[in-house]
């Protein structure tokens, strides 16, 4: 017995000995890296009207590294590839910033176009900073999060946005562009001059920008229910799009969805109003973790809702969320069904090269296949997919629903806490 305790004491010192090794070998290389470019600051970048630039090297890593931490997207966010150059004077006609901010890991500078819609830049590169616990820091495991953000594809929402197009849902229309300093951005240029972001529509504003004519405005989550909370009955979501959406997140593997990523557009008929799903923030699509270490922290018993993008799911209770029990309480089956075959429909293998191919080509070739493959292989089990999706979302009475997630400060009626539909 003291020699079986001895053996597994002495695995768990070598493990933390490997994982310290691999943690500490982490390069302080940069983000948004120019090629062929040496000095950013004095480089005349209104000269040209595109420049070459990888998203970072900070994820670039030994074999070592690479088994205790995993691959996931490192060459990916190495690799070069050609991004335009926009100037804030000059976009859409001229636009001005009107807030800075972002979620615990993203920047981004909102902005107004001169016709009024809003805009937003997002950062490529993530700072996982603040959800670092500070155990964790003082035992100086923080890299395991840092490097982290190797497991999200860099450009996955170029072709997310092509297939949400092609199958009826909304997005926002995202496109990869380079920032360089200039004078508009004032007190802002050391934060996000000469760096990359994904240009995208905003999920909030008050002018219309989407393919619906009758439009009146498009709101967050919080003023969605806030406004459920005085029109009652008067309003509903477009719960056939919704599940769509949600259904679609199960495809391409986005495991992150709580109520800040949606945006609502209003459309108003007859004295009603309906609210159709705008699906923002595709940071965590296609999420490929991998290694020792992140495969232990993504087991079901530690952090359930972290799963890696494979060909089939592996624990979908980790996938359905309060949210989704919070509007689709006591949906019929039969709609999750019906949606589930739109999209293994729509979602051809034609129209999946097609998105990849949104790709450059460079970036194709490191990733597209394993990606085809894998959507192909989900988009197949759909059906199956929803069933369980609807099942686990009727077993989850007992649930914790509210707050929530990014809905914490709203004050409205105790019915309209248990369900979108419990007020009346």
């Amino acid at each position: 017995m003291k020699k079986l305790i001895y053996i597994l004491l002495s695995l768990i010192v070598l493990f933390l000995i490997a994982t310290y090794i691999s943690l500490n070998s982490n390069n302080k290389k940069g983000i948004s890296v120019l090629i062929n470019i040496d000095n950013a600051d004095s480089f005349d970048f209104k000269k040209q009207d595109s420049v070459l630039v990888a998203a970072s090297l900070l994820y670039e890593a030994n074999e070592f590294k690479t088994l205790m931490q995993g691959e996931h997207y490192r060459e990916a966010w190495a690799t070069p590839i050609k991004v335009p150059i926009i100037f804030l004077d000059t976009l859409f006609g001229g636009s001005k910033i009107i807030d800075i901010g972002g979620g615990k890991q993203t920047k981004s500078l909102k902005l107004e176009s001169k016709n009024g819609i809003i805009y937003t830049l997002r950062s490529i590169n993530k700072n996982p900073e603040p959800l670092i616990p500070e155990f964790i820091k003082k035992l100086g495991l923080e890299n395991i999060i840092v490097d982290g953000i190797s497991a999200q594809h860099p450009y996955a929402a170029i072709p997310v946005s092509y297939l949400a197009d092609s199958i009826g849902l909304l997005h926002t229309s995202p496109k990869v562009v380079f920032l360089p300093k200039q004078n508009i951005l004032g007190k802002y240029n050391d934060l996000y001059g000469n760096k990359i972001f994904m240009l995208e529509y905003e999920t909030k504003g008050k002018v219309n920008w989407t393919r619906y004519k009758n439009a009146q405005k498009i709101i967050d989550t919080d003023n969605l229910i806030e406004l459920k909370n005085l029109k009652k009955d008067s309003l509903s979501i477009d719960k056939s799009l919704f599940i769509r959406n949600r259904l679609f997140d199960l495809i391409i593997g986005d495991w992150d969805r709580h109520a800040k990523q949606w945006g609502w557009v209003l459309i108003n008929k007859k004295n009603k109003s309906k609210a159709i799903p705008l699906a923002g923030d595709r940071d965590n699509a296609f999420f490929d973790i991998g290694g020792i270490i992140p495969s232990i922290i993504s087991n079901p018993s530690i952090i359930k809702e972290l799963q890696a993008f494979e060909k089939d799911i592996d624990y979908m209770p980790g996938l359905v969320q309060p949210f989704d029990k919070y509007f689709l309480h006591n949906t019929d089956i039969e709609v999750f069904l019906e949606q589930a075959e739109i999209l293994k429909t729509k979602l051809s293998d034609d129209l999946i090269d097609q998105a990849l191919f949104k790709w450059p080509e460079d970036i194709r070739k490191l990733n597209g296949n394993e990606i085809r493959e894998k959507i192909i292989s989900r988009r197949n089990k759909i059906v199956t997919y929803a069933k369980n999706f609807k099942n686990i979302i009727d077993e989850a009475e007992n649930y914790e629903i509210w707050p929530l997630k990014g809905c914490q400060d709203i004050e409205i009626n105790e019915d309209l806490k248990k369900c979108f539909e419990c007020i009346k």
